[in-house]
């Protein structure tokens, strides 16, 4: 059996994918492939309307397990798995998308076809940080090139086992300017929460209200590349698991940043673990560009610090505009 191919970084271009397509990745040539260059041309198939829509998925399914059981799928140097992001990890949250928050997507124009872009965004969720999940699949499903999103994560998550290396196959990788800024200049669309854990585990009283964006770590990687930095805000996060308090002495006892208390967890046990099923809306601002600055300027505070405060400005007020929109919190 064949080992999945490992795919070296650099910056070449990689034609759009259509989204939801499936494809199986393309062989690789030679070790000098581009971190996304996984897509290939679709096998020949009937067309659509010609083939039962369960019969098309059992297909695909039987032929992403050939491919699998062959090893005949490519991964890049952070371990990303475009195969099976795009054939199980994607349909797997398909529902709660669709479905359970039945998310609305406004701007998504403004995330480039091609090139790099650092996607910055509100975090919140409580028990589980769905956002970045849900902004990964708005990202890929609704935009025409159907891209992925490579998340920049906590060390908590990678240290977590099982689920850092899921968060690896799905492309995510750690919160650090050396891994955000090889992935700006390969061309990739980098998300990242630069609230973090405050943001997740703020309680509900403080809800849609930001917390400090950091060192401006962000705006340094985006500058380094040069690349336009995309305001994302997400509104219905907040309502999933409403923070009521947060129990600090379990909260060192079991080494986390923070334990929350909810109106279902921890009191209905595995049941609390649940989100609550608000309406969702991701709203993708105008790229900020940041080329003009030039890099010497990634290393100046005073640039670093007015452009942070105007992303976090430009999400802030957004926010607000959403949140006197929005009629009601579930539907």
């Amino acid at each position: 059996m064949d080992e999945a191919r490992v795919i070296p970084l650099h910056g070449d271009d990689q034609p759009p994918r259509r989204r939801g397509s499936g494809r199986r990745p393309a062989a690789v040539p030679n070790a000098e492939a581009s971190i996304h260059s996984l897509s290939a041309a679709e096998p020949v198939r009937p067309p659509a309307g010609d083939v039962p829509g369960w019969e098309r998925r059992v297909a695909d399914g039987l032929a992403f397990l050939r491919r699998r059981i062959a090893g005949d799928y490519a991964v890049d140097d952070f371990g990303f798995d475009a195969d099976l992001t795009e054939n199980v990890v994607i349909p797997l949250f398909k529902p709660l998308y669709d479905r359970w928050f039945r998310v609305e997507v406004n701007g998504i124009d403004n995330v480039p076809s091609d090139g790099g872009a650092l996607l910055v965004a509100n975090h919140a969720g409580g028990l589980w940080a769905l956002d970045a999940a849900m902004t990964a699949v708005a990202v890929h499903e609704e935009h025409p090139a159907g891209r992925h999103l490579r998340m920049l994560g906590a060390d908590l998550v990678f240290g977590t086992p099982g689920v850092g290396a899921l968060a690896r196959k799905t492309g995510a990788t750690l919160a650090c300017n050396p891994d955000a800024e090889r992935l700006l200049a390969a061309g990739e669309l980098v998300g990242v929460w630069p609230e973090g854990f405050k943001g997740i585990g703020k309680p509900y009283r403080d809800r849609y209200r930001l917390q400090r964006f950091g060192r401006g770590g962000f705006v340094h990687a985006a500058l380094k590349s040069g690349v336009p930095i995309v305001p994302v805000s997400v509104v219905g996060s907040e309502e999933i698991h409403p923070v009521l308090a947060n129990a600090k002495t379990l909260a060192r006892i079991l080494d986390l940043p923070y334990f929350p208390i909810t109106p279902t967890f921890p009191w209905l046990g595995p049941l609390g673990l649940v989100p609550l099923p608000s309406k969702w809306y991701i709203q993708f601002g105008e790229p900020i560009p940041t080329a003009g600055l030039g890099q010497d300027h990634a290393d100046d505070p005073v640039v670093l610090f007015e452009l942070t405060d105007r992303v976090r400005e430009t999400i802030q007020s957004t926010l607000n505009r959403l949140l006197v929109q929005r009629r009601s919190v579930w539907r």
